[in-house]
């Protein structure tokens, strides 16, 4: 649905999404080999933009692709922005950008709902999720979009339901520059873990969409070039089991339906190992990829983080259940907890061995407001806002040391040997148990295009040039044997980036935390932001 208000004049307005700080998570080394651009579409950004007023133009612009212009700016009357707290330097340089130009600001998301203090700089901040904030905003957006002499803030008290939600706008966006495409389902997580916000910004009651409303988003998405992996941004995908297990079915018949032209991943709580017929369906439908936050393989950090999910049965015997339904696991790891001790460093090489899981994001602790844990080191004086760290915690053993530990266990987890045989394990053990779709349904025009494309460039830049072209081929002539070619250019390009990105990390080019707001200094990129080429600027609309 479209905002219910009754509205008396037009206005434009530019939404702007902030570029991320690169990362191991959003791959970004692997764009120029996939001819995409930047990683997902910011799925709450593009709702706020289709529940705006009819009568209102709308454009969009993520500066993950490519800046806002002065042209931008100067069609707007007001500039919408939304982030997390890794993007809060970006989301103040969009602000001050805006504001030059005289346009009235208003800022929403996760980042300004969670900690609105960090955000004095904006005309309107817009607290909390879609509901009757939105609705009061939009009202005095209507009045007049002159700025306000001081902040206004609106903050939600009764939220949209989610069975209300418009379409995202993806027609305001070039899906195809993205290397995945978003899905939401739910939101929400019943669990309590100590570091996470999602309780608090979200709530512990799952929300749902309604079947119908998925796979109207699935059309859309169909209906334009897109990617053919989509990922679920749900904050949990089994928060709700038997809502899960109902509206499998229905994507399952939908890919049947369109001869399967999708692959799925996911982020969901380890104990969907101890859920067979949620795997059985999820098989089916072609979910190839979970992401779980296993942050330690150390049971004692699990109850300590209040994480017991993760303990309620052995953490490598789970990943194996996985792995046999044909999900490859990606894990969160996360050091410098209060329970790491000597062997914790140890105890994590170990886990990366056994596990053969091929993707971690092993990020340093960060504390986000609204978490037990922000609470709990704020009494304990043990926040530090000092923005020359990679940390905001003042971890109970030496910074230096825990950062050593950090760049040890990165070298050690993406050295390319180690890292291929850990591909060549799911090659054996996950890939096998996939699903496949119809051929006939591969076969479309931009498909080849794409696969051609990535083709020459994991054989030129992987499988030529660079120095790991031995361990990747032994893998994939393994693959090959098995007829696996996707497996093989997935590997190649996800690869790239992992050793690339971990090489730059040591040489202290690169954040230790996806959740880190430490901005590295490049400016030449900056010189890219705020002076964009002419042949930059054209946009969907």
């Amino acid at each position: 649905m479209r905002c219910p208000l009754s509205i008396t004049r037009e206005r434009r307005v530019l939404c702007i999404f902030p570029a991320y700080t690169p990362s191991f998570g959003t791959f970004s080394h692997a764009y120029p080999m996939m001819g995409v651009s930047a990683f997902m579409p910011p799925q709450g950004l593009l709702v706020i933009a289709a529940y705006l007023p009819e009568k209102w133009s709308v454009r969009f612009v993520d500066e993950n692709i490519r800046p806002a212009t002065a042209a931008d700016l100067d069609w707007a009357d007001a500039v919408f922005v939304s982030g997390m707290h890794v993007q809060a330097p970006q989301i103040h340089d969009i602000i001050e950008r805006a504001k030059a130009a005289g346009r009235v600001t208003v800022l929403g998301g996760p980042s300004v709902s969670g900690a609105p203090e960090m955000y004095p700089d904006a005309d309107y901040l817009h607290m909390g999720e879609i509901g009757d904030a939105t609705d009061a905003l939009i009202a005095t957006l209507d009045r007049g979009t002159t700025p306000p002499p001081a902040q206004v803030r609106f903050e939600t008290r009764e939220r949209l339901p989610m069975g209300d939600f418009p379409t995202p706008a993806y027609r305001l966006i070039a899906l195809d520059r993205y290397l995945l495409a978003s899905l939401q389902f739910s939101s929400g997580c019943p669990f309590r873990c100590e570091f996470c916000d999602i309780p608090a910004l979200y709530g512990r009651q799952p929300r749902l969409k309604s079947p119908e409303q998925l796979l109207a988003e699935l059309d859309a998405i169909l209906a334009r070039p897109h990617p053919s992996f989509i990922y679920f941004v749900d904050d949990n995908f089994i928060a709700n089991r038997k809502a899960a297990r109902q509206i499998l079915p229905h994507v399952i018949e939908w890919q049947k339906k369109h001869d399967f032209p999708l692959q799925f991943a996911c982020e969901a709580t380890l104990d969907l190992a101890k859920q067979p017929e949620i795997l059985a369906l999820m098989r089916e439908a072609r979910f190839h990829t979970v992401f779980v936050g296993i942050e330690t393989p150390e049971i004692d950090a699990l109850k300590a983080m209040r994480k017991d999910q993760n303990a309620k049965q052995p953490i490598l015997e789970a990943i194996g259940v996985l792995n046999s339904y044909g999900l490859e696991v990606t894990s969160g790891i996360i050091l410098g907890l209060d329970t790491d001790t000597d062997a914790t460093e140890e105890r994590l090489k170990e886990f990366i061995d056994q596990s053969n899981v091929p993707v971690l994001t092993i990020n340093l602790l960060q504390a986000l407001p609204k978490t037990p844990l922000w609470d709990r080191l704020a009494r304990d004086g043990r926040i530090d806002h000092d923005p020359g760290l990679e940390s905001n915690v003042r971890f109970l053993r030496p910074y230096d040391e825990v950062l050593a530990m950090w760049r040890r266990c990165i070298a050690y987890a993406y050295e390319p040997e180690r890292l291929f045989a850990r591909f060549a394990r799911q090659v054996e053990t996950t890939y096998p148990h996939r699903l496949q779709g119809p051929v006939r349904a591969a076969l479309t025009a931009e498909n080849l295009r794409r696969g051609l494309f990535l083709a020459v460039n994991v054989l030129v830049r992987v499988g030529l040039l660079s120095d790991y072209r031995r361990p990747f081929w032994r893998t994939a002539r393994q693959a090959f044997r098995r007829g696996q070619i996707d497996a093989v250019l997935g590997m190649g390009f996800v690869a790239r980036h992992l050793i690339e990105f971990s090489r730059e990390a040591l040489r202290g080019e690169q954040n230790a935390s996806f959740y880190s707001m430490h901005k590295r200094s490049d400016p030449a990129a900056a010189g890219r932001l705020r002076n964009p080429v002419a042949k930059n600027t054209a946009t969907a609309a």
